[in-house]
């Protein structure tokens, strides 16, 4: 029995390490390891990473991140569909019960008049006018006839209408639900790829000690400098002169109030943000809803030239629109970076840009 458990236990340790083996592995490269130190005197206490160990490992960081970037987006947009779709499915549940309750109406109407014939000895309208003998009579009753005739189609009408528009309603209810269902395996998928790339990077980080974090945070402010630098060396700003609107000031100025406050990636306010968050929460307190996600910011936003550019417009960066920053002017940007960073100003060239786009044109 003790052999049984003990082989057991041995092959379920084998399984864990496997699977943990494989997981690190999926999700992320290794730390490069450290450079060969040129001196073994513990006196010189060289570092563990060359400057070039850093750039890689800052690269990796910063590819994880954005690709976390592109997937929050899509979960974002999920997210924004499965509300749109659950308020569908509420509106049309109300309509299938209103349209449940007409029905019921109207056939208590056609029982009314089923109970009136019935009263009349069973015959028809038309009948009972023959029948007549009294010229006024008859008149009174070809009339009554009419009317009742009118009533009649109109109620058949309206049941026949309101049957088709029930079947309709329901099978809008059933098309929606099966989207909402969906977009939430969607949200589930995307969590997971977004948490996964998220902790692949601050493994990465964790990995580094406190001076060679602090490093890397230097590598990554140069990196941005030199982008920038090159960015304005272009003249890409130099006839950049543009006046912010009045929607555009207001969005401005929400969205540098939120300086210093964490990125948590699919949050709108107002205790953290991602970057879409902030810039649709700043132009929704300038009271211009736009898109949620930065993609279908650069996908339905009128886009301008960066020439034209002014304080509120939206920079767009990457090839696949995963990253938003909203332009406060002389050449800078306020942004939601990624997580483990503040929202902060940066300068508007300190990443690749796709286009500018306008909320309020």
């Amino acid at each position: 029995m003790n052999r049984r458990h003990c082989a057991t236990a041995a092959i379920t340790l084998v399984c864990a390490l496997a699977l943990l083996t494989s997981t690190g592995q999926a999700m992320a490269a290794p730390v490069p390891e450290p450079s060969p130190s040129p001196s073994s005197s513990p006196a010189a206490s060289p570092p563990r990473y060359s400057n070039a160990d850093l750039e890689k490992v800052r690269e990796q960081i910063d590819t994880l991140y954005r690709k976390a970037g592109a997937a929050t987006d899509a979960y974002n947009l999920a997210e924004e569909q499965t509300k749109k779709q659950s308020g569908e499915i509420v509106k049309l549940a109300k309509a299938i019960v209103d349209g449940q309750a007409r029905i019921a109406a109207l056939k208590d109407r056609a029982g009314a008049q089923a109970r009136e014939q019935y009263r009349n000895g069973g015959l028809p309208p038309g009948a009972q006018l023959a029948l007549s003998n009294d010229p006024k009579l008859f008149l009174d009753g070809l009339n009554k006839v009419r009317q009742s005739q009118h009533a009649s189609k109109s109620l058949l009408t309206d049941l026949n209408q309101t049957q088709e528009d029930l079947e309709t309603y329901t099978q809008d209810a059933s098309a929606n639900w099966e989207k909402l269902e969906t977009n939430r395996v969607k949200q589930a998928k995307t969590k997971k790829k977004i948490n996964a790339r998220i902790k692949a990077a601050e493994k990465l980080e964790s990995q580094l000690e406190e001076k060679e974090r602090d490093r890397l945070r230097q590598l990554e402010r140069d990196a941005a400098d030199r982008a920038q630098t090159a960015w304005l060396s272009s003249g890409a700003v130099k006839d950049v002169s543009g006046e912010a609107s009045e929607g555009g000031a207001a969005a401005v100025a929400f969205a540098t109030a939120q300086i210093g406050k964490p990125y948590v990636w699919g949050a709108e306010g107002p205790g953290s943000y991602d970057c879409s968050g902030l810039t649709s929460q700043a132009w929704l307190a300038a009271k211009r809803p736009i898109p949620r996600t930065s993609q279908e910011q650069w996908r339905l936003l009128p886009r301008i030239d960066i020439q034209d550019m002014r304080p509120g417009d939206l920079i767009i960066y990457h090839a696949d629109a995963s990253h938003v920053g909203m332009y406060v002017g002389d050449g800078a940007i306020v942004h939601a970076p990624r997580p483990g960073r503040n929202v902060t100003l940066a300068g508007a060239g300190s990443m690749k840009i796709l286009g500018v786009v306008r909320p309020d044109k």
